[in-house]
């Protein structure tokens, strides 16, 4: 089977595009999002037709699973996402606190607050990007430096060097307030 004619392609389409959207869609739960990896699916299937072996399975078998994987990818994407955005509003919320809790805590917490988001602010995009998403998003390295478009190394030097800037930035501003902080 020539991958790679045209008329091949479209057939394969026909025959296996219902089964690729389901295997997205099950995944993801999103209309536009499985058909965005159904037509991502059979783009590399067109562009890349020596990566199928009919040896080590069937044509279906193949399309369904560079879908799973592709959804599963964009769905780790979205929870990696979700979980950077809720971290962030947690450190850099203006919300007003519960009355609940005791003023001078309210106090603390908001000058440390304040001096977190300095901290970042001073940093350069990239490091400053590179700490929020391994802090508070979660991401690896790995997953950093694929997102940003870098090496891996790149990801481990922004976010090694933004650490150390943001210690550095924090502890002078410790040392200059040492009363506020001595409590």
């Amino acid at each position: 089977m020539n991958l790679s004619d045209q008329t091949t392609l479209s057939r394969i389409y026909e025959d296996h595009n219902r089964a690729v959207y389901g295997a997205a869609y099950r995944i993801l739960g999103n209309a536009a999002q499985a058909q965005d990896v159904c037509q991502d699916v059979f783009l590399r299937v067109w562009r890349n037709p020596s990566k199928y072996d009919a040896r080590r399975g069937e044509l279906g078998s193949y399309l369904r699973l560079m879908a799973r994987s592709r959804a599963l990818d964009l769905w780790r994407e979205a929870q990696a996402a979700g979980r950077a955005n809720d971290r962030l509003k947690v450190v850099v919320s203006m919300d007003e606190p519960r009355v609940e809790e005791r003023p001078d805590r309210m106090a603390e917490r908001e000058g440390d607050r304040t001096i977190v988001r300095e901290a970042l602010a001073s940093l350069p995009d990239p490091q400053r990007e590179a700490v929020v998403l391994a802090y508070w998003g979660g991401l690896t390295a790995d997953e950093i430096a694929r997102r940003s478009g870098v090496p891996l190394g790149t990801a481990k030097s922004r976010i090694r060097l933004g650490l150390a800037k943001l210690r550095e930035e924090i502890g002078a501003t410790l040392e200059s307030a040492p009363l506020a902080h001595a409590a």
